[in-house]
């Protein structure tokens, strides 16, 4: 009987949607398990066999684990707002969440073809209101929030406002940006503007101008993960620096609280130290002292935070980001137009590419002087993109000696280089050390001072004559929140008199208005500007019209939209109880399922969605929500699968294709490399169709091709990320219909390890399909089904438990690929057996169903069970079966082994001696001759001397 995955498959698939097989219970006496997968973006190219990968190793270990008798949480769903979306609707005019239904179901039809195990009883999609009504809620709850210092912890902002009416801000330890202090008499006579402008410092979130990622062309602000080399990475669009009114997440405030859970709390996060060491950076924290430089005849000061305030003699210039606030007050009029002319180029820069670019070199001097706060001399302010507005303070006090950057700066712009580092070469090179033994020279009071004693010295100085402070600082800026999009979460405040107000939560969700085009205004507001029932009505309780608005009881509503990690930060606690309509989540949801156990992705997110999401379950744990201080216990970031790309070369003078092998190396750059789509190339050869090709596009449908002596045309192949964009994208949907899940879950498993990039081989897909077919073979004969109840062999046991051991240590330790392998030499040695017995097969068919779960389904049930293999108990280790009870003796004459003797281990020495000297070779080989020593070392060897 032949082996047919497309009729297995698709019968199982409807088994186990049918009978709802996945679906977990929030209440179990099972241990529970929770399996999840970074939040897919539903775009409109479908899945290719890259994205898979992390999906089928994750289903791997669910299924693993409900083998093992776990309560497995397994669930999926989509983050489906975002920016693709938006603009194919301002393209082609269509509503996104028409374009976004069309994608999810194609993804949907795509995942239920691979046969993935997940609960889709509890899908969630964050574009729908049923689930950003509880994105809102928890905005609010942080808009009602602020950290308290002393608890360490965020606290309702109700408490704040008792304290301030009682004594004002005085001795207030909170996580702000308030400047001021206030008493509470000054505090009860401020004006309802002026209070709710003060506690906008204190909340969790908040408005407030900020330095922005603007993008023109797609109208909207952009994370920094959203930009790169200082485009937007969606459409390739310039992006600039730019000062906006923007909600703000307060994610400072947690900044210590994320450092330590890396740090110290190795149980909660299983993580690589890769990834760790990723946020470890991006947080930043760095010890050293907050300096204030007088700027020369002005009132103006510049603060500075420096990491080494011991080098503060060799202070020989400042620069100042160039979109500090203070750059347009102090430049002098002559310097005017260049230094205007320098803001407007770093602009075009995002902050990521300006910290990553360390070769360039460019600045503009301001024309201003500060004053060194010991010595009073003046030292010239420039600015320099090189220093970012977000990071400390925006202002660097440069010491060329002792920093690489303020060196090559000094070094470019002919600055002085001040020699603070006794018996060092400070002119050639900076010198950065902060442990070494070298002693400072020409900085006054600490002269003679290690660098660690100069840096307790040089704080307790600063402190004293009340010119800095000791300060710790950290790299992480607060989150920007707003986004100018009209496919988004509407962020549910209104404006009464100019006081942003919260929606009243029982109101919620505030849902997206229609509009005529999803465009910004021709006035610039946000798209949600277009909207004419777009105001909140006090009297209603709901959303009206904006011609309305009367300011008596109709106000404006926000018109940004939250970012994408809005939805993508809490998404894990919606899960435990998804269809929940009165609460995010149960109580008895939460504390049961705690949070996500297993969470595998892509290493991308290692400082965006990850950090966002731990602030957030850091707060959700501080206002009584959940019980968990971390949202993902174990992490692991899947590798990619990359694409075999193709190329053709075409001459840059004419429309001349030529074949790769005649394209001359010495006039290599006189060609064009383009990409083929590699539906045109014959795999096997490495050629292509020309008729095809001509056809693909309406340039190349006259274009010449030079082929080669025998008529093949040649192309190049590359190993490339695979992407629509570069043509090499293969469709599983293809792989399923002729080789079937099975294969493809087996072979991405067996492409290497789940942590590597590989790329990929559709010609290795051959090579499982055939262990699928020799593995049904076990089960069947050419009369159909065909496994004995007889007792299995010693030697079938053997190879079943060696199996065992093997996938067991391997699931467990996350060594996919190396699983297949121990499958493959399994079933070769069970066929080479002649292995039909219950006894060995039945455990087999479970082992593979985690891999292979449709093929194991069906011999299942061949096998005469009635229910899904998925909760079969997973086949035990027993050593005994890999245990020998016998050996292959060496017997040798006068230490030349002539043959071998299989005794039992337990005999004795003489029970083995007396058998070998009755055995009809040894008597053959002593020819009638008496041994004068027979030497026997059990388990080891047999020796007949003389």
């Amino acid at each position: 009987m032949q082996y047919h995955p497309s009729e297995i498959e698709s019968k199982w698939q409807k088994f186990w949607a049918e009978n709802q097989t996945f679906k977990a219970e929030n209440k179990s006496d099972k241990p529970k398990y929770y399996v999840l997968d970074m939040f897919p973006y539903p775009s409109g190219a479908g899945l290719h066999v890259g994205h898979p990968l992390g999906y089928i190793a994750s289903d791997i270990y669910a299924r693993y684990k409900r083998h093992q008798g776990f309560n497995v949480l397994h669930p999926m769903g989509y983050d489906s707002f975002g920016l693709p979306a938006e603009q194919y609707a301002i393209q082609t005019g269509q509503h996104p969440a028409l374009t976004t239904q069309e994608n999810i179901e194609r993804y949907r039809e795509q995942l239920d073809k691979i046969g993935f195990s997940f609960d889709w009883s509890r899908e969630v999609r964050t574009s729908n209101p049923d689930y950003y009504k509880w994105t809102q809620w928890i905005f609010i709850q942080l808009f009602n929030s602020y950290y308290c210092k002393k608890s360490n912890q965020a606290r309702p902002i109700d408490e704040l406002v008792e304290v301030f009416e009682m004594e004002g801000n005085v001795n207030i330890e909170a996580e702000t940006s308030q400047e001021t202090t206030f008493g509470f008499d000054e505090w009860n006579n401020f004006t309802e503007k002026e209070k709710s402008d003060i506690l906008l410092n204190y909340r969790l979130t908040y408005l407030a101008e900020a330095e922005v990622n603007w993008c023109p062309a797609l109208g909207t602000v952009l994370a920094n993960d959203e930009v790169v080399n200082g485009v937007s990475e969606r459409g390739g669009h310039p992006v600039e620096r730019k000062k906006m009114t923007q909600w703000m997440m307060r994610i400072t405030a947690y900044a210590e609280r994320l450092l330590n859970g890396i740090t110290y709390n190795e149980k909660a996060l299983d993580w690589a130290d890769a990834l760790k060491e990723s946020q470890k950076n991006w947080i930043g924290k760095s010890k050293g002292a907050l300096v204030e430089f007088k700027v020369a005849n002005s009132e103006d000061t510049i603060k500075v935070f420096t990491t080494r305030p011991d080098t503060i003699f060799g202070v020989s210039y400042m620069t100042l980001a160039p979109e500090h606030p203070l750059v347009q007050e102090i430049t002098t009029a002559d310097k005017k137009d260049a230094v205007d002319a320098y803001i407007q180029k770093t602009a075009k820069r995002s902050e990521r590419e300006r910290m990553a670019d360390v070769k360039s070199i460019s600045g503009e001097f301001t024309g201003a002087y500060a004053l060194h706060p010991f010595t009073g001399k003046q030292i010239p302010i420039w600015i320099g993109d090189y220093v970012l507005a977000s990071y400390g303070t925006g202002a660097v006090m440069a010491v060329p000696a002792g920093d690489e950057r303020d060196h090559a700066f000094a070094s470019h712009f002919g600055l002085e280089i001040i020699d603070i580092f006794k018996d060092t070469d400070v002119f050639e090179n900076a010198y950065t050390d902060k442990e070494g033994d070298v002693v400072l020279q020409n900085s006054d009071f600490l002269d003679g001072l290690t660098v660690k004693e100069a840096l307790a010295k040089s704080i307790e100085a600063l402190e004293e004559k009340k010119l800095g402070l000791g300060q710790v600082n950290y790299r992480l800026r607060d989150a920007v929140f707003s986004r100018q999009r009209y496919w988004g979460e509407p962020v549910p405040m209104y404006f009464k008199n100019g006081i942003p107000t919260p929606i009243p939560t029982e109101c919620l969700p505030i849902q997206l208005p229609e509009v005529d085009e999803y465009l910004p205004t021709e006035t610039g507001e946000p798209p949600l500007g277009r909207a004419t029932d777009w105001a909140w009505s006090e009297f209603k309780q709901e959303v009206v019209k904006n011609e309305f608005i009367d300011h008596k009881t109709v106000f404006p509503l926000e018109l940004n939209t939250m970012p994408g990690w809005a939805g993508s930060s809490w998404y894990l606690f919606r899960y435990m109880d998804a269809n929940n309509e009165s609460e995010f989540a149960s109580k008895e949801a939460l504390d049961y399922w705690e949070n996500v156990d297993l969470y595998i992705g892509g290493s991308e997110h290692a400082t965006g969605h990850l950090l966002y999401s731990r602030f957030w379950t850091k707060f959700l744990k501080d206002v009584g929500l959940i019980q968990v201080d971390e949202p993902f216990k174990k992490l692991i970031n899947q590798g990619m699968i990359l694409g075999e790309s193709a190329f053709v070369y075409r001459n840059k003078e004419t429309n001349e294709f030529v074949s790769h092998n005649l394209v001359d190396k010495a006039e290599v750059d006189n060609y064009q490399a383009l990409h083929a789509d590699i539906a045109f190339i014959d795999e096997s050869k490495n050629t292509l169709d020309i008729e095809n090709f001509k056809n693909w596009r309406p340039e190349y449908k006259n274009a010449e091709f030079k082929t080669e002596a025998n008529g093949e045309f040649y192309v190049s192949r590359e190993v490339e990320k695979m992407s629509k964009s570069k043509f090499n994208v293969v469709n599983p949907d293809d792989i399923c219909e002729e080789y079937g899940a099975d294969t493809l879950r087996m072979y991405e498993m067996f492409l290497g390890p789940i942590e590597q990039y590989k790329p990929w081989n559709t010609n290795g897909l051959s090579g499982v399909f055939g262990f699928l077919k020799k593995l049904w073979k076990l089960y069947f004969d050419n009369d159909g089904f065909a496994v004995s109840e007889e007792e299995a062999t010693k030697e079938e046991y053997k190879v079943l438990h060696t199996l065992i051991k093997k996938v067991t240590d391997d699931i467990e330790g996350f060594s996919f690929n190396t699983s297949i392998s121990a499958f493959m030499i399994a079933v070769n040695d069970l066929q080479k057996l002649k292995s039909n017995k219950k006894a060995i097969l039945e455990p087999l068919a479970i082992l593979v169903s985690p891999f292979a779960p449709h093929i194991a389904e069906e011999l299942w049930s061949r096998l005469g069970h009635t229910e899904s293999i998925s909760f079969a108990e997973f086949p035990k280790f027993e050593e005994k079966y890999l245990v020998e009870d016998s050996k292959a003796y060496p017997i040798s004459f006068n230490g030349k082994m002539r043959f071998t003797m299989e005794l039992p281990l337990d005999m004795s020495k003489e029970e083995i001696e007396k058998a070998v000297m009755a055995d009809e070779r040894t008597i053959k080989q002593l020819d009638g001759r008496t041994p004068k020593k027979v030497i026997v070392v059990p388990g080891k060897i047999v020796n007949l001397v003389g």
